[in-house]
């Protein structure tokens, strides 16, 4: 009989599973489906970087394994070249401040499993990207809860944590610009951050995945500019939504020297570094692409559909600034799988809710910018008509 390690207990069901059963059903029978769901760019990576890989892969030099230290030499050159540019940040590879990740979704992971030990507290945000709390448990830390609230902007109150949580806690995630709240941060949260690291001795994980998902000339700060940061954390970027390269799995983490020393000796027992051909083209992208401005100004778009679309059935929802989601009250009357189904139902319009993402993204459901067979907002605006139509709302 195959038994499982114990630490895949920590893991919480899957709660989409009706939704999955719903939709294969949908699915099955034909209908026709508009997926707000995953967040996974629909538009391909820009072809000068398909371009760079392919001479990359080219180079038989690339078929072998990398053997730097914290990843191939010229994608870490480039991120840092790219921080300076972008955040007036300096960075030194050198002495071990930027880290090749794959993907920053395993760096998100493997950042618990380095530092988390049995009777840590992970501090962790709710809603929020469930990697955070699995791998915090999965390490055998208890993850604590930090409620992001409307009424705090979607920011975790500080002040609310407990001492005695704040002095066994290790860790502290954050998420700005937020999945799945669409939240923005100030450098004046990010100082506040890191004044309660330093008081408590915690490492903070900014997770920045969304920084160059931004509308209406919003530009998103980075943790690591404000003074002190780098002495209590660091900060996760990917590549994934900021060129559509969601597949390539190509990522780094950015910060503190020793937090990432950590973090590289338990990923160099785990891995053995990305394809050195895709980190290649990922560093022509720092280098030479400022953005994905088409992509942007077509997400802008949609939510603008979105919005004002659902603002037009009683919904009071003010224009986002970051990220690929819409997070949407519930109308009264619903629970958040309750409203999610309904919607499938209906009008065949597929939203996550907001419970998904933890217990208190109960009241609320995601809708995502990225839907695929849409080319210039067709299929969103066909949503918001089809909610109009078949679903009853009563605020």
């Amino acid at each position: 009989m195959v038994r499982y390690a114990d630490r895949l207990d920590a893991i919480p069901p899957y709660l989409f599973v009706e939704m999955a059963q719903l939709k294969a059903k949908a699915i099955a029978e034909g209908r026709d489906l508009i997926d707000f769901g995953i967040g996974d760019p629909d538009q391909p990576t820009p072809q000068p970087i398909i371009d760079r890989l392919g001479e990359a892969a080219n180079n038989p030099a690339t078929h072998r394994y990398d053997e730097s230290d914290y990843g191939c030499p010229e994608f870490i050159n480039a991120a840092a070249a790219w921080y300076r540019r972008r955040f007036s940040v300096e960075l030194d590879p050198s002495r071990g401040e930027v880290l090749g990740l794959i993907g920053s979704k395993e760096g998100l992971a493997h950042l618990a499993w380095a530092f988390i030990s049995p009777g840590d507290v992970g501090l962790v945000p709710d809603p929020g990207y469930p990697v955070y709390k699995v791998n915090t448990a999965m390490a055998g830390g208890t993850p604590y809860l930090m409620p992001l609230l409307a009424e705090n902007a979607f920011l975790p109150d500080l002040s609310a944590i407990p001492s005695d949580v704040a002095k066994r806690a290790k860790l502290m995630y954050i998420n700005y610009p937020n999945n799945p709240t669409a939240a923005t941060a100030t450098p004046k949260f990010f100082a506040d951050v890191v004044a309660f690291a330093k008081e408590y001795d915690v490492i903070v994980c900014q997770d920045a995945a969304y920084s160059e998902v931004t509308y209406d000339g919003y530009k998103s700060p980075s943790f690591l500019a404000v003074p002190g940061a780098m002495d209590v954390g660091v900060e996760m970027h990917s590549l994934s939504k900021t060129y559509n390269m969601t597949g390539w799995r190509v990522g780094f983490a950015v910060g503190n020297a020793d937090i990432l020393r950590g973090l590289n000796k338990l990923k160099s027992n785990i891995d053995s570094k990305q394809f050195p051909a895709l980190m290649l083209a990922g560093a022509w992208a720092l280098r030479n692409l400022e953005g994905n401005p088409k992509t942007i100004a077509l997400y802008q778009k949609r939510r603008d559909i979105i919005i004002d679309g659902l603002n037009s059935l009683g919904w009071n929802l003010p224009k986002t600034e970051a990220t690929l989601y819409i997070w949407a009250p519930i109308p009264p009357g619903y629970a958040a799988i309750e409203f999610a189904k309904t919607l499938l139902e209906k009008a065949g319009v597929l939203v996550v809710p907001g419970v998904g993402y933890g217990e208190y993204g109960e009241g609320y459901v995601r809708l995502s910018l990225t839907v695929t067979g849409d080319r210039d907002g067709e299929r969103v605006a066909e949503a918001i008509e089809r909610i109009k139509q078949n679903v009853e709302i009563k605020w």
